[in-house]
């Protein structure tokens, strides 16, 4: 009888495991039936959604030169109701069905996002075939199609140079933030943040951009380039932080991982600082019924560059000159980028009712009804930044000081 009902235990495993291997590739889609997206534009044309794909062509960044000097991507655009109709109308127009799974970035039309983004990130966020780790930017004085129509050089596809170029920017130069769907959504649905996205701008002329001549020359006519961050309140678009400003978010949030600043000399010149490191921390606290943000931030730098004569650093005082003063530029950074969003937009950006909310749930509970436009409009920030040079670089004085020497 036990051997019996092992036996019958037995090939019931094994028609299961066939139905599983038999069943597993139902919904298999073949390389060849599909359209790579890897860049996604949305506008809005009056009450309609404006949908642009950008499609790699497999056949011209396979080989080095091409098979028919076609351009690396070709860009579908339809119009519907609603977005999921409009990305499903793309039928009509490519020969393959468009596939999201490896889209890289995502372009919002500034016209769109001053109405409201959230219908279209219900969409992006719900269909299965999206990913989460695509980034999210908008446009500034353009539309989403247009910027995805330019030519880029270096990187042949436009998606994959606005997706690395956003990275590098971040990590060197840091006015800018990649923020992805689930990083947006989160700001979105938080009581004591709003979100903000990078700016994108076509620099030049919009018609030469889209002409392969853009990329056959040394000096494009036309670029791609990142501008500012761009604030919203819940899902609305509603300014602007320009570059300094956009450092000084970054600051207080510790996303500066590199950038380069100058402060200036005692007799006139300038003395160049790389930052390579940073680390900061918010602190919210309730005193006397009312909230309080203290802001600490750490910096490391190296010496970059140096424009003085006479600036021997060598000397202590010397250096401790430079980094009394790179404190008081970050510091000040941090503070214009505070007053923009305090004065005029009344909108914290910041996180800063998240850390009240943090040390003080109870005090949060009657802080948030009015957060933005009362408390947070006239809320204290206390910040101490601690500047600290690490090196000179290759040399020591510049070679500035033994030209005046000999005049």
């Amino acid at each position: 009888m036990k051997r019996k009902t092992s036996f019958l235990f037995l090939i019931l495993i094994l028609i299961l495991t066939l139905g599983t291997l038999l069943t597993g590739c139902w919904n298999r889609k073949e390389l060849n039936e599909l359209a790579i997206a890897v860049g996604m534009g949305i506008d809005k044309q009056g009450d309609q959604f404006r949908v642009s794909v950008q499609v790699v062509d497999p056949g011209e960044v396979s080989t080095k030169k091409g098979v028919g000097g076609r351009a690396p991507a070709t860009l579908y655009t339809s119009e519907a109701d609603t977005l999921f109709e409009a990305v499903r109308k793309l039928t009509t127009l490519s020969p393959r069905k468009i596939y999201f799974s490896h889209l890289r970035i995502c372009v919002i039309g500034e016209s769109m996002a001053t109405e409201g983004i959230a219908k279209a990130l219900d969409f992006l966020s719900r269909d299965h075939e999206f990913r989460s780790d695509f980034y999210l930017v908008v446009t500034k004085r353009s539309s989403a199609e247009d910027t995805l129509k330019i030519m880029t050089p270096l990187d042949p596809i436009p998606a994959d140079k606005l997706f690395s170029s956003l990275e590098s920017s971040e990590k060197s130069w840091s006015p800018s933030a990649t923020v992805t769907l689930d990083q947006f959504i989160a700001d979105l649905t938080s009581e004591g943040k709003q979100p903000i996205l990078t700016g994108l701008q076509i620099v030049g002329d919009q018609e030469s951009g889209e002409a392969k001549k853009n990329v056959e020359m040394i000096s494009p006519h036309t670029r791609l380039q990142y501008s500012g961050l761009a604030v919203f309140k819940k899902d609305r678009l509603i300014g602007w932080l320009n570059e300094s400003e956009s450092k000084g978010y970054n600051f207080i949030l510790g996303k500066v991982q590199s950038s380069v600043g100058f402060v200036t000399c005692p007799k006139g010149g300038k003395v160049v600082l790389e930052i390579i490191r940073t680390h900061a921390s918010m602190k919210g606290y309730v005193y006397r019924g009312e909230p309080r943000i203290n802001i600490q931030l750490k910096i490391e730098a190296n010496v970059g560059e140096v424009e003085c004569s006479e600036l021997d650093l060598t000397k202590t005082n010397t250096i401790y000159d430079l980094q009394m003063k790179g404190e008081e530029k970050i510091a000040g950074v941090m503070e214009s980028a505070i007053k923009k969003a305090q004065k005029s937009y009344k909108i914290d950006i910041f996180g800063f009712g998240e850390a009240i909310h943090r040390s003080n749930p109870r005090a949060w509970k009657s802080l948030k009804q009015n957060w933005d436009n009362e408390y947070f409009a006239e809320l204290p920030v206390n910040i101490k930044v601690d500047f600290k040079i690490r090196r000179l670089g290759t040399t020591g004085s510049s070679f500035l000081n033994e030209m005046k020497k000999g005049d």
